[in-house]
């Protein structure tokens, strides 16, 4: 296949729209995703790619607000951290500061309705492009290969796969967003005062006067309810019955 061929062939997908899937698949990979999130021996690898979304919001907003990203760092431990330089005050830092534990929630919300519209490969091109675009500021062996694991497994589905199996990834990977986005500062709210030293929400009370408990539970409420609102676009008859 020439470049030529695969270009047409990528804007086609791109741009184009799938036939929406049965109701009961959207279903089922929703309890898939739940299982995943809920199990001690699945949520490690589930809460690694939620650190990758965490980290590319922290970068995105921190470009977005002209601050200067210098890199980004994901461990092992599941954690990560995005550096940048700018002001170290100000609605731009807090914006930064937030944006992390808001973009599971939020990147979910939008795959949601990418999906409703039915937009499954362009949802899972559009996740490739995050992820290389991730991958240049990524400044760890460790990372690297998280990036290039999850973007050839994406890669693999979308081009070769059968509709099935790119539709059911699509919604995986929705659902997994929508549905793993409230746990991290679930845990982080069950650590304590101490628990929370160093993190985005102890960091965001530095720099307001709101103390980091509220600020965990302000994402906290804005994450749930961006699970309600997928939910209804993802399965409007489940939240009717």
């Amino acid at each position: 296949m020439s470049p030529r061929d695969v270009v047409s062939r990528l804007w086609d997908e791109v741009t184009s729209r799938q036939p929406l899937p049965d109701a009961s698949l959207v279903l089922l990979t929703g309890v898939l995703a739940l299982v995943l999130v809920w199990l001690p021996s699945t949520w490690p690898r589930v809460r690694l790619g939620v650190t990758v979304v965490h980290e590319a919001g922290h970068a995105v907003v921190a470009v977005l607000v002209g601050r200067r990203l210098q890199g980004v760092r994901l461990h092992s431990d599941t954690s990560g951290v995005t550096l940048s330089r700018g002001r170290p005050r100000g609605p731009g830092m807090v914006a930064m500061l937030a944006a992390g534990y808001l973009a599971p929630a939020g990147v979910g919300l939008g795959a949601a309705l990418l999906l409703a519209d039915g937009r499954g490969l362009a949802l899972l091109w559009l996740l490739v492009a995050l992820l290389v675009s991730l991958l240049v500021w990524v400044r760890n062996g460790y990372g690297v290969l998280v990036l290039l694991a999850f973007g050839a497994g994406v890669v693999a589905v979308t081009w070769w796969a059968p509709p099935l199996a790119q539709s059911v990834l699509a919604h995986l990977v929705a659902w997994l967003l929508l549905l793993a986005a409230p746990r991290p500062l679930l845990e982080l709210w069950g650590r304590g005062a101490r628990g929370r030293r160093g993190s985005d929400p102890d960091q965001l009370a530095r720099l307001t006067r709101l103390p980091s408990v509220v600020w965990v539970l302000l994402m906290l409420l804005a994450n749930i309810a961006g699970l309600v609102v997928g939910v209804a676009t993802l399965a409007p008859d489940l939240l009717q019955r």
